[in-house]
């Protein structure tokens, strides 16, 4: 996700998202990213799946993939919003992250 000099390394591939899912959950529940880092790595991560969304529309296989992407990334947001008590990811502190969404538990 990001580079050893914190430059946001875009995601293209299914993998990429798939690995960067499991990657972006990690991150969140780091004792030692700021709220910065990852608000950022959220936000990215959301505007390249909505970019690879795009580009696969026509495809109903790819489609169906990144939209399951985007479904664990929904379920995601919740548990962040719920365990922050907020309206949005940017607008929370760091969550003690009490419940585990399914893609965390899958790498388990």
């Amino acid at each position: 996700m990001f580079d050893k000099n914190s430059q946001w390394i875009h995601l293209e591939t299914f993998d990429d998202f798939d690995n960067g899912l499991s990657d972006l959950i990690e991150l969140w529940s780091s004792e030692t990213a700021t709220q910065a880092m990852k608000d950022s790595a959220f936000a990215h991560f959301k505007e390249d799946l909505e970019t690879a969304t795009l580009q696969w529309i026509d495809n109903k296989a790819k489609s169906k993939k990144y939209a399951s992407i985007a479904q664990e990334l929904a379920e995601f947001e919740e548990v962040i919003k719920a365990d922050a008590g907020v309206g949005s990811v940017a607008e929370g502190a760091a969550p003690a992250m009490t419940a585990i969404p399914a893609k965390a538990k899958k790498k388990a």
